[in-house]
């Protein structure tokens, strides 16, 4: 049996940790070194941080914070935000990531998802997909770029296949709806991906309780389920998590 992982979302803006909620109304959730720490002593199998006003900013990531964070701990890191091209992978990866996600910059060339697989390999690309509901869409799930505000007419699920076929190792999506308002993930999106990919699709947006992270697995279909709030804010411990999905019968690791 597939076992579930759980990674803590560290959301970055000027050095600090935040979480809003629809990607706006930020509120401070502590020192990103800090945090790091306790959710890996807290067990923790991988960490994100995403440097959520890089792309809106026009800049790339904050390379030093990379590395104060991937300094204190041993588990994978993810990092994301203002990774524009094969050189601010190759730094983001220098700095201390184990992979790097990518979102904007892959939307609007497709090829650098490819070109990035072949040249770092699949497991270190990790494709973001943003979306909020729009009935105009077939799947009625439309593709959002720049941290959630300019939506680009394009097919949420139909983008996930095609990232799939560039050879991308794992996708990221998140619901705009869901975002921070710990009401559970948006399973009908988290399951059309997990359906129109063959990689790893991590659940993301809107985990509140325990019942959520187990039915982003059964119901949504992913392997590693994300949270923020909840971890943040100490509403749940990463160990009430995994005890409970062992419980419901999923293999993690204790």
């Amino acid at each position: 049996m597939e076992t579930i992982k759980i990674m803590p979302c560290l959301d970055m803006k000027d050095g600090r940790v935040v979480k809003g909620i629809h990607f706006v109304d930020l509120r401070d959730a502590g020192d990103p070194v800090e945090n790091a720490q306790f959710y890996q002593q807290e067990g923790a199998d991988e960490l994100a941080m995403l440097d959520i006003a890089a792309t809106l900013e026009n800049r790339k990531t904050r390379l030093e914070w990379v590395k104060n964070v991937s300094a204190v701990i041993t588990i994978p890191l993810t990092v994301g935000g203002g990774i524009a091209g094969l050189e601010d992978i190759e730094l983001v990866l220098a700095a201390g990531a184990s992979a790097v996600s990518m979102n904007s910059a892959a939307v609007k060339d497709p090829s650098l998802v490819s070109e990035a697989v072949k040249k770092f390999g699949s497991e270190k690309i990790v494709i973001a997909i943003d979306a909020r509901r729009n009935a105009a869409m077939p799947s009625g799930f439309e593709l959002v770029v720049s941290g959630g505000t300019k939506p680009v007419a394009k097919d949420a699920i139909e983008w996930a296949g095609q990232c799939d076929s560039l050879g991308a190792g794992v996708v990221l999506p998140t619901s705009m709806d869901g975002d921070g308002t710990q009401d559970g993930y948006d399973l009908e999106f988290t399951r059309a991906i997990a359906d129109a990919v063959n990689v790893p699709v991590i659940a993301s947006g809107g985990a509140g309780t325990l019942e959520h992270f187990y039915e982003g697995v059964v119901q949504g279909g992913a392997r590693i389920v994300l949270a923020a709030s909840v971890f943040h804010f100490r509403t749940l411990s990463i160990k009430q998590v995994k005890s409970y999905l062992e419980e419901k019968g999923l293999n993690v690791n204790l």
